[in-house]
């Protein structure tokens, strides 16, 4: 008498047609979603969509380390969609500002933009050279968690007479301004001592 157990979830998963692109794409469809959620004013939409969008993101890479369905390209996908969908949302926060004439706010949005990127772009470059460069406070999930705050509590959707959305983006653009820093005295550092 054989005992053969029941597959887990896990492994229903794995052996399920879904590739890792599929999910990439599909939290660039979400965030997408997100931007034009915003653009109608839909705060608590827009952020619930960001949200999961963000999830299918951290997803992915799980999924493809844990299916073995990863590839070259998937991992390149992966971290360009990731950069084009927080500044997809970003823009779309961005013109909302710009629609009430603040403009602090809508100039926040251009350096929390460029600062994401720059964090991003501080790692690549640092590891092209060799140096290792994760250092900082904003990383990309802390990116994200910032950015869902002010999506889901901005509008006054769920607390009355207060709007997070401009606060956050406050946060979003000095916490990216200071992991810049960081970051390139981290490697300064490193490379330093070659």
């Amino acid at each position: 008498m054989s005992t053969t157990s029941k597959p887990t979830w896990q492994e229903r998963l794995i052996a399920a047609p879904l590739t890792p692109n599929q999910i990439s794409l599909t939290g660039f469809v979400l965030n997408v979603a997100a931007a034009v959620l915003l653009f109608e004013n839909l705060y608590l939409l827009s952020g619930v969509a960001f949200i999961v969008g963000s999830i299918m993101d951290t997803l992915d890479g799980r999924y493809s380390r844990m299916s073995g369905k990863g590839t070259p390209f998937g991992a390149f996908l992966d971290s360009t969609l990731d950069r084009l969908e927080e500044g997809i949302v970003l823009v779309a926060v961005g013109a909302h500002f710009a629609d009430q004439h603040n403009k602090l706010a809508a100039a926040a949005v251009v350096a929390a933009v460029l600062f994401s990127l720059m964090v991003s772009y501080t790692r690549a470059r640092a590891e092209a050279l060799g140096a290792e460069c994760k250092v900082g406070i904003a990383d990309r999930p802390v990116r994200v968690v910032i950015i869902s705050v002010g999506l889901v509590f901005g509008g006054h959707d769920l607390l009355h007479h207060v709007d997070l959305l401009a606060p956050a983006i406050y946060v979003l653009a000095g916490l990216t301004i200071v992991t810049t820093l960081q970051r390139i005295a981290h490697v300064y550092g490193q490379l330093k001592l070659r």
